[in-house]
């Protein structure tokens, strides 16, 4: 492959901005190609070892996508040939998302147009289509171009889709602009273009926005953004958390301080940023101080905050401080979530207090009915990995016998080692008393119990996994239609990212 050159070559159409997107041959609402389901997803596999642009495309790609292949497609949208959507069908290759996403940053770092490709990526799978990503770096690769009326047309599409930008959508910014001036101008005009589309674009744009400027230490022109849009809490709290995660903790205080001055009181979450940050580098003492702090100023912690430091408590060992931090969580009116009662279980078990984690399990499960399940399974999980197989079992007989249905990998786990190792009668007991309960239990409630989090279907039957695969299905798609909902009135549009949650450190650590 030849060295690219920065230029497009000659015969490369060049889109202007008075060419509009729908002009290159292709409606986004009439699909010129059918591959009647040749295109397909697949799974993603290493990278391979390639020259320096094929790294920069290959990323994860799709098990039948070689370095090769990447290298014909960026040339193919390189050349630019009228029949290169025809060329790509012929090509017959299943495309990742990690794969797009490397072509798309090669394309942008070449400020090669891809829109024609994105089109056709969009005509071939919406899935791909409506991926954030994606969807962002054809922002990207506008703005590498200087095209911002097809960026807006873009965007307009996106916001009928209810498609959420991200970060990726501005990395042309603080590379094109020279100077402060410059980029400033920069990103007037963006935000312009993000209130002109509106919907889920602006709101997750700006956000984007703030995250990328925060990122690349861009504070200042952060805060620039807040000052042309909207003084927010959640705005600010994009570039708290940035501080936090660079321990500058008295800054962080700082743009808490500037906040409360614009009549801009932080929240819960914005809080719970400089909390978690502070404890997850062992300084406790001044998180407890932060805790006062939302107090003196009338804001309520949340059921996160007091999760926050019961979770680093446990970690260190301090458990007589997680137990005060519990009460007081509870004494104001707020439940625990499951992750707390895991943080709780696993510091009694860590620190060999083998019956109080057991009596939190008992006493947490006739309080907190909607929990009992997993911490009974959690607590046999710890047991079964300590090597005390017969606790588990009876930890799991003990549940069953109060009506609530193991988490099934869990359960069969303990089941086939206790058949392994000669306990036969009560493995027995388990097989017996697990069918009793499904017979009993509703299916639907029952597979939901037990399937809630697996992640390794590998050796259940094929009608199972396929009942738990609808059933999560089914929830993600509630969950989706919850987000497109609140995006298209102009919500704030709740997402995975640990920002929604307030929550910085590792949850895994918990076992749920």
């Amino acid at each position: 492959m030849n060295p690219p050159k920065r230029n497009s070559p000659p015969n490369q159409p060049q889109l202007s901005p008075k060419a509009s997107y729908r002009s290159i041959g292709h409606s986004f609402d009439h699909p010129s190609f059918s591959l009647h389901g040749q295109f397909r997803l697949l799974s993603v596999s290493s990278s391979d070892q390639t020259s320096e642009s094929e790294n920069i495309a290959i990323g994860k790609s799709g098990s039948n996508v070689n370095a090769k292949q990447i290298s014909g497609i960026i040339e193919l949208i390189r050349s630019g040939e009228d029949d290169l959507e025809l060329k790509l069908n012929l090509m017959g290759l299943g495309l990742s998302v990690d794969s797009l996403i490397g072509i798309f940053r090669f394309l942008n770092c070449e400020r090669i147009s891809a829109l024609r490709f994105f089109v056709w990526v969009r005509d071939r799978n919406p899935s791909l289509y409506k991926n954030s990503d994606v969807c962002s770096l054809i922002i990207d690769n506008c703005g590498w171009l200087d095209d911002y009326e097809t960026m807006l047309c873009l965007l307009r599409e996106f916001r009928s889709d209810c498609i959420c930008l991200n970060e990726k959508a501005f990395g042309f910014l603080p590379v094109l602009s020279s100077s402060n001036d410059s980029i400033m101008k920069s990103i007037r005009r963006v935000v312009e273009l993000l209130h002109e589309a509106g919907g889920s674009c602006r709101g997750s744009g700006i956000c984007g926005l703030l995250t990328m400027l925060s990122t690349l230490d861009l504070f200042e022109m952060a805060k620039f953004v807040i000052e042309i849009t909207e003084k927010k809490a959640s705005y600010y709290s994009i570039l708290i958390l940035e501080k936090c995660r660079r321990c500058c903790f008295s800054e962080a205080c700082d743009l808490l301080e500037e906040m409360r001055q614009f009549s801009c009181d932080p929240d819960a979450k914005t809080y719970n940023y400089l909390l978690s940050a502070l404890c997850k580098h062992d300084r406790i003492a001044e998180a407890c101080g932060v805790l006062e702090e939302m107090k003196k100023k009338g804001c309520p912690p949340d059921a996160i905050t007091f999760e926050i430091l019961i979770y680093f408590s446990c970690r260190l060992g301090q458990l007589d401080a997680a137990i005060q931090f519990f009460d007081q969580m509870v004494s104001m009116g707020l439940e625990p979530r499951l992750t707390t009662h895991a943080a709780f279980i696993k510091g009694f078990f860590h620190s060999r207090q083998y019956d109080k984690a057991y009596n939190y399990v008992v006493d947490s499960g006739v309080k907190y009915k909607d929990s009992g399940n997993m911490i009974y399974s959690l607590l046999a999980r710890l047991h079964h990995r300590n090597g005390n197989l017969i606790t588990a079992g009876n930890i799991l007989i003990e549940m069953m016998d109060k009506g609530l249905i193991p988490f099934f990998p869990d359960y069969i786990k303990i089941m086939k080692q206790l058949y392994r190792s000669g306990r036969t009668q009560l493995a027995g007991d388990l097989k017996r008393k697990f069918s009793r309960l499904r017979s009993e239990s509703g299916l639907s409630k029952f597979f939901t119990y037990c399937f809630v989090c697996v992640v390794d279907t590998s050796r259940l039957s094929t009608s199972v996994v396929r009942l738990h695969h609808n059933i999560i299905a089914e929830k993600k798609l509630i969950q989706v239609s919850h987000a497109r909902e609140l995006a298209c009135s102009h919500q704030e549009v709740p997402t995975d990212n640990p920002m929604n949650e307030s929550v910085v450190y590792l949850h895994e650590e918990n076992g749920l």
